[in-house]
């Protein structure tokens, strides 16, 4: 009993002594923190961190740093030709994993290239070109291991459609091709310009919806396109929508169609679509989808010429032009109304072929867990298509379908793209004569069955269900591209992209926060229906920067919140509003228009009496307030580090006032 009441006693002393201990620590606290004021050279560094944020977002320099000038050296030409690195660690382990994936990847290029190059419009051997000397500067000059270079049908399509509004291919056709290596060449110095610059974010303008929309309307459109050879109808309109294209197939309905045509397409493409699925299926069958593009050519090719189904109306690639590119620089434009064609037409599907190669590396690069730098990538991609220009190429990019077989092959590095162009290069100089009977309803096929794959309804399910903005993005691009044609759907998707954007800058979110019960958090009462307003204080959050094209609009909607809160207050008896507290911490910037409309909230709410209060703003926008001298406009003593601090310091004169 004694040593329980000597253990209490000692207890109550210890608990005295942590208390008093405790008061004299608190009372040597300041009663609040004061918002930093930051330096007054603060403005212009941040100005240049924001410039060398946008164009350098990685230091390019930092791999130089501490190196002798003979490793810099070393370290800037590997930079520049990204296979002398890669290539000075090469070995056969890696030589056999490229050389499986390359001649993997050449058998289903092959047949598309051939079927390709007829959506842009141009002879077979033109697709073959475009993967036989693209892919080898590509792989000196790429930093992607994944990448399989080629003709893809979105950039075909496009590129076709583009052309034919500018020549007929059928009656211009020199003009027509000039045409096409003039875009090609404008296509890389776009590519490469922006790389330079280092530009490449503005790829990103073009939202992942409207790309989704975008690739399936043309999805759904170079399938429709393909019913000319797939039925074997011989006239058939030039024009892309759905309507103008349904229109032909049914018009033909009794004259046009050939059912043996129909017969070898229906039947292959059974085929590639099974082949399709047991690739699914099953991943260690990757190359049977992948093969299956050209065993589809041999048997279809086998089969017409024994059967000479030809002579019976069966429409056949007839001749692919034998040998290696030739040049074609003489044939662009440098000069004239065709330059500027050539300009328009190569920037627009240069962007395209850009913003598909980028995402594909960046897919790959995730899946293997290294980085790639999109503007190294870019300076490659335009350097490629400026070399392919001059040697009869058309645009390349990077093939979704073909990486995709390329990384389930186990390529190692880009050598499998010069192992794929080595393929390509012989079936030019050897092999093309074997191409005369393929029937057109194969290639048709071919290119039916790789365009399935653009079509992702589930991106689109997801979209809708997360942002409805964005569904509208995915969908208008979609139905510009099928039903009025391939470069509508692409300014629709766009401008839609852009109209995003401007509304989400001039229309910010601003919301009105209340406090949460016994914490000193004051959360969106939206969010948090339990958050209650505090008596006295209107408190609000501007969820953005603050800059000319929404200033006006966040100053009218703060004082809207409130009018509101004015009327309810009114209604309910409860205490005047005398404050109206600005939670500025999500506003990463503010310019002179926002400052402007600061100054006439201020001065709207003193009319009213009530005072602002600013909470918590960022070290960019205090230097700028302080700049205006706005800070001395409202006082010092109105800006809080906390809308806790705020509230507990300002309380008292709406107690009074009450």
């Amino acid at each position: 009993m004694v040593r329980s009441a000597v253990d209490e006693s000692e207890t109550k002393e210890l608990d005295l002594a942590i208390l008093s201990s405790s008061r004299r620590w608190s009372d040597n606290l300041p009663s609040s923190y004061k918002v930093g004021l930051p330096p007054r050279q603060r403005l212009v560094s941040e100005f240049l961190d924001k410039l060398k944020e946008t164009l350098f977002t990685d230091d390019p320099l930092r791999p130089y740093k501490n190196q002798k000038r003979s490793r810099q050296f070393i370290i800037g030409l590997q930079s520049l030709f990204p296979i002398l690195k890669w290539g000075s660690e090469y070995n056969f382990i890696k030589l056999k994993g490229d050389v499986i994936a390359g001649l993997t990847i050449a058998s289903l290029c092959i047949p598309q290239d051939i079927g390709y190059a007829k959506l842009a419009n141009l002879d077979p051997q033109y697709g073959l070109y475009s993967s036989f000397v693209s892919p080898m500067v590509y792989a000196v000059l790429g930093s992607s291991r994944d990448i399989a270079i080629g003709p893809v049908a979105v950039v075909s399509l496009l590129l076709g459609t583009l052309l034919q509004n500018e020549f007929d291919y059928t009656k211009n056709r020199a003009e027509y091709y000039s045409l096409a290596f003039t875009a090609t060449f404008f296509a890389g110095v776009t590519e490469a310009a922006l790389g330079c610059l280092r530009l490449g974010f503005l790829i990103d303008f073009l939202s992942h919806a409207a790309i989704i929309g975008f690739m399936g309307g043309a999805a759904i459109t170079i399938g429709l396109q393909q019913l000319k050879g797939f039925l074997g109808i011989k006239n058939f309109t030039k024009k892309t929508d759905i309507i103008s294209v349904m229109k032909s197939v049914w018009g033909s309905v009794h004259h046009g169609w050939n059912w043996q045509t129909i017969l070898i397409g229906i039947a292959f493409l059974i085929f590639l679509l099974l082949a399709k699925y047991i690739g699914k299926k099953k991943r260690s069958l990757f190359w049977v989808p992948a093969i299956a593009p050209l065993i589809s050519i041999i048997l279809s090719t086998f089969f017409v010429y024994i059967t000479h189904a030809n002579k019976h109306g069966v429409q056949i690639v007839n001749h692919i032009k034998k040998g290696i590119n030739p040049s074609s620089a003489h044939q662009i434009y440098f000069s004239g109304s065709n330059l500027v064609k050539g300009v328009k037409i190569g920037v627009v599907s240069g962007m395209i072929a850009l913003t598909e190669a980028v995402a594909i590396g960046r897919t790959f690069a995730a899946m293997k867990d290294y980085q790639l730098d999109g503007n190294k990538e870019m300076v490659a991609l335009g350097t490629m298509n400026i070399i392919g220009s001059l040697t009869s190429c058309y645009i390349s990019t990077g093939s979704f379908s073909r990486s995709a077989v390329n990384y389930m092959a186990g390529c190692q590095t880009a050598a499998s793209n010069i192992v794929m162009s080595i393929a390509v290069g012989l079936t030019l100089a050897v092999l093309t004569p074997l191409f005369k009977y393929t029937p057109n309803a194969i290639l048709s096929s071919i290119i039916i069955n790789a365009v399935i794959g653009l079509i992702d309804y589930n991106a689109a399910i997801l979209i809708w269900k997360v942002d409805k903005m964005d569904f509208i993005a995915c969908m208008g691009a979609f139905l510009g591209v099928v039903f009025v044609s391939v470069e509508i759907g692409l300014l629709i998707a766009v401008s839609i992209s852009f109209i995003k954007i401007l509304l989400q800058v001039t229309r910010p979110r601003i919301v009105l926060l209340g406090n949460l019960s016994r914490t000193s958090i004051y959360r969106n009462i939206q969010q948090y229906p339990e958050a209650t307003t505090v008596p006295g204080f209107v408190i609000v959050r501007v969820d953005c920067a603050i800059y000319f094209s929404n200033s006006n609009y966040v100053k009218e909607r703060i004082l809207r919140w409130l009018t509101d809160e004015e009327d309810k207050v009114r209604d309910n008896g409860q205490p005047q509003i005398k404050f109206l507290i600005v939670e500025m911490s999500p506003v990463t910037d503010i310019d002179t228009t926002g400052i402007h409309a600061l100054e006439e909230l201020h001065k709207s709410l003193k009319k009213k009496d009530i005072e602002l209060i600013l909470a918590n703003p960022g070290p960019g926008v205090m230097e700028k307030l302080q700049s205006s001298k706005f800070t001395e406009l409202i006082g010092h003593n109105k800006i809080f580090l906390t809308v806790g601090e705020a509230i507990t310091n300002c309380s008292k004169e709406v107690g009074e006032e009450a």
